[in-house]
């Protein structure tokens, strides 16, 4: 994706009703707007935990001339465009202005029944399509984003997970191919479960593991783990004996890490810290809880790639298919600071686990 503009020109008012997603309205509106094969997918999964809604467009005799269904991560600062009906561009401008009144950094539009051409009309920008997902991941072929203020954002590629345990390998290895020192096309399922194999405590990898495993991949990149308590992370699930042996693995890498020279900062990794490293070009492996996101207390790494007035950009590797949610969500997702450091904050005592990786 080119660098966005310093300053975006905003469009002039677009009068529109914003009213919530209700069964039998959103059934009937697509096809008398003329697309009839709309509603099958606007119904086909449960999409309340993402905040459903309608923005329409009356006409002059006051009846709807467009519609767009909109929905959106929780805790985030975007919309996403599902379908727009009727009149495309009124309700696709309908969309930005009702972001803009909400303060928000963005808005997606998934390519289901999007035209290019009225998507750069209204400003979009083509997502480049994912280089893999999990087999049982939906989404469209394609994907358009707006940019709504200031900022510059650069898209690292983006690459769903395969399997539900290796966001924190892909994490390093899309970091690693926006950075440069991966070609893209290296992104690929070896890959992924190779690096997971190096850094993983028995499913999950924690932060110290996974940094020592990015440094034994590419020795010429700095990594710093920065992790805020001392005991073993993420086994508190599991049964007495089998966070024995996991915390002797634990154990192990911290050794490695010392060994290798992988600094384990133990501080506390503030939002202010993440955007410096941001600042200077440096990617953060951020692990965080998919609770907000979500709705369920599930530890998952994120990459933090870039930053917006308010926001700080992540790719996710993750999608929930079964809310509606598709990799048009989980990549460039803009998520507020504060929803970010709440997010980032994990049970039981509320530590921080992080691996920034800088440029060699």
């Amino acid at each position: 994706m080119p660098p966005q503009p310093q300053q975006e020109q905003q469009e002039p008012p677009v009068t529109s009703v914003v009213v919530p997603f209700e069964a039998e309205t959103a059934r009937t509106l697509p096809g008398r707007l003329g697309r009839h094969e709309v509603p099958e997918r606007w119904h086909t999964v449960d999409r309340s935990a993402h905040d459903p809604h309608l923005v329409t467009v009356p006409g002059a005799d006051g009846a709807d001339r467009a519609a767009a269904l909109v929905t959106a991560r929780p805790h985030t600062s975007y919309l996403k465009i599902v379908d727009a009906v009727g009149d495309v561009r009124a309700a696709v401008g309908a969309v930005v202005a009702h972001a803009r009144r909400q303060g928000l950094a963005q808005v997606k539009w998934e390519g289901w029944t999007a035209d290019p051409e009225d998507a750069t009309t209204a400003g979009f920008t083509p997502l480049r399509p994912p280089l893999a997902q999990a087999e049982d991941t939906a989404g469209p072929a394609t994907g358009y984003v707006r940019w709504l203020g200031d900022g510059t954002v650069t898209d690292p590629p983006y690459y769903g997970q395969t399997t539900h345990f290796t966001c924190g390998a892909v994490t390093a290895l899309v970091a690693q191919a926006h950075a440069g020192t991966l070609p893209p096309q290296a992104l690929d399922r070896e890959a992924e479960l190779t690096l997971w194999r190096d850094a993983t405590n028995f499913l999950a990898c924690e932060p110290v593991g996974l940094g020592v495993a990015v440094r034994r991949a590419w020795p010429s990149s700095p990594v710093t783990v920065h992790l805020d308590t001392d005991r073993p992370v993420l086994l508190d699930h599991l049964p007495e004996k089998e966070q024995e042996w996991r915390a002797l693995l634990q154990r192990a890498s911290r050794t490695e890490a010392g060994r290798t020279g992988v600094p384990v900062d133990p501080g506390h990794l503030t939002l202010t810290a993440i955007r410096d490293a941001l600042g200077r070009r440096e990617h953060v492996l951020l692990l965080l809880s998919l609770t907000a996101m979500q709705g369920f207390d599930v530890p998952h790494w994120v990459l933090c790639h870039g930053t917006v007035p308010g926001a700080v950009v992540i790719d996710d590797p993750w999608a929930n298919a079964a809310t509606g949610d598709t990799w048009v969500d989980a990549h460039l997702l803009p998520v507020p600071d504060a929803s970010l450091d709440t997010m980032s904050a994990l049970s039981p005592d509320g530590f921080r686990g992080a691996v920034t990786i800088g440029r060699p």
